[in-house]
């Protein structure tokens, strides 16, 4: 995940039973419901979002996302 392209993130488990700071960093990356997909930057800040919620996401390459747009 380094080589600085955007990535398509979609939350496919709920959050809801999870530890508060797994549920905030899905909720920062701008997911709000389940099967929600936003692309995110790649920085290190998102990254550790994507890996602290990992088990709840499916993470894609935004070439892969056709026309989707950024998360504000």
């Amino acid at each position: 995940m380094a080589d600085n392209s955007p990535y398509k993130v979609t939350l496919v488990k709920s959050l809801h039973g999870q530890l508060a700071n797994i549920a905030a960093s899905a909720r920062g990356l701008g997911l709000r419901r389940i099967h929600q997909s936003v692309v995110v930057a790649d920085t290190p800040e998102n990254r550790g979002m994507i890996r602290k919620a990992e088990h709840l996401l499916k993470v894609e390459p935004a070439s892969a996302a056709g026309g989707l747009r950024q998360s504000k």
